[in-house]
């Protein structure tokens, strides 16, 4: 049964009073009651992840590259040798310093049996002292030199270790960037690597919400590799240095993600909430929202007039929708007032309405 509309009292519901005459021109609407909502302020900022870790990298030494073990796109561990360059004529090096620490072993020898005769023969006072003190600073100028010696073989043994390039940590090859054959130098980048079981999100913010965003607050990634679910963040970082061009601040959040659903480089969006409250506002409806051209909101609220109902624009703020409901402040409608849920695409500013029971 429709009804028509005498004004409407501040929380009645709308009652009869129409003419036959007001009837034929009246806009048949469907109306529910505001409600007032306590709203925690979400703030929804699109960003792009990117990798916790990543790095170009380079050989650890100069040479010619002998062997590369990946290739672009395959996982590694950390530790695993990735590149390996030709160790030829380092473990020549290598061999030779051996030797040489070796031939100062053999001299350190030498010299310490020339010091235990020469302190027997002093003992008898078969040779002056002086020779005693001889051999015993040749004694130590040995072990000196063997020292050196040991010194350059481990140098040298290290140069050998680094013709081997492993992986500094666990990830994907994004890059490769060399080949066999190729002559490298160390800091020219070969391998990239990236790390994709912890990502981070960078969002750019505006700067009055700097102090509304702390630590604590709660936040979730959305990302269309998610297939409409969201994961957990935390805030990692919040530099309190503005673009001086667009006015915003960099906030970076970490993004847990043990299945390695979220891909580096690709963009995502964040909810936070804020750490303050609104009470200003109400919840209505989602189909009593209506977008205008020009991106803001508006709705139709039904009033009383003269003895005619009529369909009233009010513009308003959204702040939130979920399961149907959408969130307002009430500046553009307050609690208890009847809004108009359906038949609304239509109307326009002061319409006379017929109101179907609520």
């Amino acid at each position: 049964m429709l009804l028509t509309l005498l004004p409407l009292a501040a929380c009645e519901a709308p009652t009869q009073s129409l003419g036959d005459a007001s009837r034929a021109t009246a806009w048949r609407v469907a109306v529910e009651r505001a409600e007032a909502d306590v709203f925690g302020e979400r703030l929804y900022l699109s960003g792009t992840l990117t990798a916790e870790r990543q790095a170009r990298l380079s050989t650890r030494a100069d040479g010619l590259v002998a062997q590369v073990h990946v290739d672009a796109g395959d996982h590694v561990e950390a530790g695993q040798v990735l590149l390996e360059l030709d160790p030829a004529i380092a473990h020549q090096a290598l061999l030779r310093a051996r030797a040489q620490a070796t031939e100062a072993a053999a001299v350190v020898r030498e010299t310490q049996r020339l010091v235990v005769e020469a302190q027997r023969l002093v003992d008898r006072r078969a040779i002056a002292t002086t020779e005693l003190a001889a051999r015993t600073a040749a004694f130590d100028l040995a072990r000196a030199a063997e020292e050196s010696a040991r010194a350059s073989a481990r140098e040298q043994e290290e140069i050998v270790a680094r013709h081997e390039l492993p992986a500094p940590f666990s990830g994907v090859l994004a890059e490769k960037l060399t080949e066999a054959g190729e002559w490298v130098q160390r800091g020219t980048p070969v391998l990239s690597l990236v790390a994709i079981d912890r990502v981070r999100l960078d969002l750019r913010v505006p700067q009055e919400r700097f102090e509304q965003i702390d630590v604590d607050a709660q936040v979730r990634v959305f990302a269309d590799a998610l297939n409409g679910e969201s994961l957990p963040a935390r805030i990692g970082a919040r530099v309190p240095v503005t673009d001086p061009g667009a006015r915003t601040f960099l906030l970076r959040l970490l993004v847990d993600d043990p299945q390695e659903r979220l891909l580096p480089g690709t963009s995502a969006r964040a909810e936070i909430s804020l750490s303050h409250t609104r009470q200003d506002t109400v919840s209505i409806g989602r189909d009593a929202i209506l977008r205008q051209p020009d991106g803001n909101y508006s709705l139709y609220v039904v009033e009383g007039d003269g003895g005619q109902s009529v369909a009233r624009r009010r513009f308003v703020r959204l702040l939130h929708e979920q399961d149907g409901r959408a969130v307002v402040t009430g500046e553009g409608v307050e609690e208890g007032e009847w809004v108009v849920i359906r038949g609304n695409e239509a109307l326009t500013d002061g319409q006379p309405v017929d109101v179907v029971e609520p």
